[in-house]
């Protein structure tokens, strides 16, 4: 378990000081998938760093299993490195090794047997698919196996933590779902606590089981991907819930609308349910659909729809609250 107490960061810059960031405070249980949002600038690279002390707090505690490892030094702080993995969006690998050196790397820092790397790092290649390419340079890689090569050497030394500082920003979108997908497989097998930072809301959305929203160095938003997904409650988390669905429709549809346009939320159960035609059937009314998905969030139904309401006005108020009690949500976007 991680827990962040009331933590910031402040970095000083000759004059100025910038709050990195500002008192955040969340636990991380031990064993989950956790991932932690936010654009630019949010903070959340920095509160990452401080989990393995890349980054000294400012202020506050960070407490691994309820102990306190803020302060630490020497010997007691190369012991929690050595138990906390990290993958990084650039891959990091040492280009005149081998990748079998480079998983090898790791172990040697950690001071490891000549016998125990041999074994442990063939190990990891294993697990990430890549036993074939131990003798061969990161050179010669493609950008999703250089990531492997990462993921095998931050979890070689049979880490309790890996941390993934936007570990996918640098794929495409197919290779972005085999490193997650790989990474859910190492989480399952071996149990480790996976602590993630991304702008991609996407990212989170496929991997995460718990997400915290970051902004200006403060967490506005904490809660399970579903329920941040299908009821954000901060604006600006509602702005990247919002971008990453996608629904935006062409400004000539809008305008030249007569009829009103209502974006429906599923929910839950909701999702499942064919209200649009039990709608249909029951008001003398037509539902154009202009836009819309649905997809599962950690196994239970999202749905988001954007339908035109073709009908009497009298009628279509009808709907709007049928459409209210049925659903999780609707809004009016015209009309």
């Amino acid at each position: 378990m991680i827990e962040f107490d009331t933590i910031s960061v402040r970095f000083q810059h000759k004059k100025s000081a910038v709050d990195a960031v500002k008192n955040v405070s969340f636990r991380i249980e031990k064993g989950e998938i956790f991932g932690i949002v936010g654009t630019s600038g949010a903070g959340k690279s920095t509160l990452l760093r401080t989990i393995n002390l890349l980054q000294r707090p400012t202020s506050g505690r960070v407490l691994i299993d309820g102990h306190d490892v803020t302060h630490l030094q020497g010997d007691a702080l190369r012991t929690l490195r050595i138990s906390i993995g990290m993958i990084f969006q650039q891959f990091n690998l040492i280009h005149t090794k081998t990748v079998f050196e480079n998983v090898a790397f790791a172990m040697k820092v950690a001071g490891k047997s000549s016998a125990e790397i041999s074994t442990r790092v063939y190990e990891a290649l294993e697990l990430v698919g890549l036993t074939d390419k131990a003798s061969v340079y990161p050179s010669t890689l493609s950008g999703g196996q250089k990531q492997r090569v990462g993921i095998a050497r931050g979890i070689v030394n049979n880490p309790q933590i890996l941390l993934c500082d936007e570990a996918t920003s640098a794929l495409d979108l197919e290779t972005t779902d085999s490193i997650l997908a790989l990474l859910q497989e190492i989480n399952r097998r071996l149990g480790i606590t996976i602590v993630l930072i991304t702008h991609e809301m996407e990212v989170v959305k496929k991997i995460a089981n718990r997400v915290a929203v970051m902004s200006g160095g403060e967490l506005l938003e904490l809660g399970d991907v579903f329920s941040v997904f299908a009821s954000p409650l901060h604006p600006f988390t509602q702005s990247l819930v919002n971008r990453t669905l996608n629904l935006d429709l062409p400004t000539r549809i809008v305008e030249n609308c007569k009829n009103p346009l209502v974006k429906i939320v599923y929910n839950g159960d909701h999702a499942e349910h064919a209200i649009i035609s039990e709608t249909v059937q029951k008001f003398n009314i037509d539902l154009n659909i202009l836009h819309g998905k649905i997809e599962y969030i950690g196994g239970k139904p999202f749905g988001v729809l954007v339908v035109q309401i073709v009908g009497e006005h009298a009628e279509a108020e009808q709907v709007l609250n049928y459409l209210k009690e049925k659903t999780y949500k609707v809004e009016v976007l015209h009309g």
